[in-house]
């Protein structure tokens, strides 16, 4: 597999594991509840469990979502998550950003037609935009909420291309896991996997990346610009 660079006009980007740091956060968290238990000869041992018990309670979690998605119950879902938002709604959640995403967004506004497509609910994704000051690279943002069907359908990513006023075929789809590489290949888009998600190199070649980079930040290295 290899990307054809010359086709991209419009970028789409997954927020979690490829814009926020939110993975690495629930590492650290997961981190300092285990850390106790010491059932761990080394910090890097304990690292590793904590990523694979965040791992854990997100599949499940990715799974009853697109079960439920299936069946059209992903409304309840979305209510359930907007019950606990407003139980939670006198608490400031930070969220974090990968470093160097901001300046390659930057680089990227006047070269690309960019957007978000994020199964995030609605609020969490706008409020880590907003917190980011990063509404004025993305002409949209779609969450788990915008279309009827979410990752790992293509829905989303074609309702985005729909929006941008971009084909399919010219756009690309950034990252993390295998939702991401099989939607946008149902969608006929081109796709990048990243390694600063929790996506693994093997898993993502499989579900169809046409490449495969370090971080989100090494887009850089794939795109040549001719300066005018």
């Amino acid at each position: 597999m290899s990307l054809q660079t010359e086709r991209v006009k419009a970028i789409l980007f997954d927020i979690d594991g490829v814009l926020s740091d939110s993975d690495d956060l629930m590492v650290q968290k997961v981190e300092r509840l285990i850390q106790p238990l010491g059932f761990f000869s080394t910090t890097e041992k304990q690292h590793s469990a904590a990523r694979w018990l965040v791992m854990a309670m997100e599949s499940p979690g990715n799974f009853l979502y697109n079960l439920a998605d299936r069946f059209d119950l992903d409304s309840l879902f979305v209510k359930l998550i907007d019950k606990y938002s407003k139980k939670k709604k006198h608490q400031i959640k930070k969220y974090w950003i990968i470093p160097g995403v901001q300046d390659l967004l930057a680089d990227f506004v006047e070269k690309f037609s960019m957007g978000v497509v994020s199964a995030r609910d609605e609020n969490s994704a706008v409020a880590f935009i907003r917190q980011f000051n990063l509404e004025k690279y993305f002409k949209v943002v779609i969450t788990s909420q915008t279309c009827r069907h979410t990752k790992p359908f293509p829905d989303p990513l074609l309702f985005a291309a729909e929006k941008l006023g971009v084909e399919p075929q010219f756009c690309l789809m950034v990252g993390d896991t295998t939702v991401d590489m099989k939607a946008a290949k149902l969608a006929g888009m081109q796709a990048v996997g990243v390694l600063c998600g929790f996506g693994r190199e093997k898993e993502l070649k499989r579900a169809g990346a046409d490449v495969i980079l370090p971080a989100t930040t090494d887009l850089r290295q794939i795109f040549i610009f001719h300066e005018k």
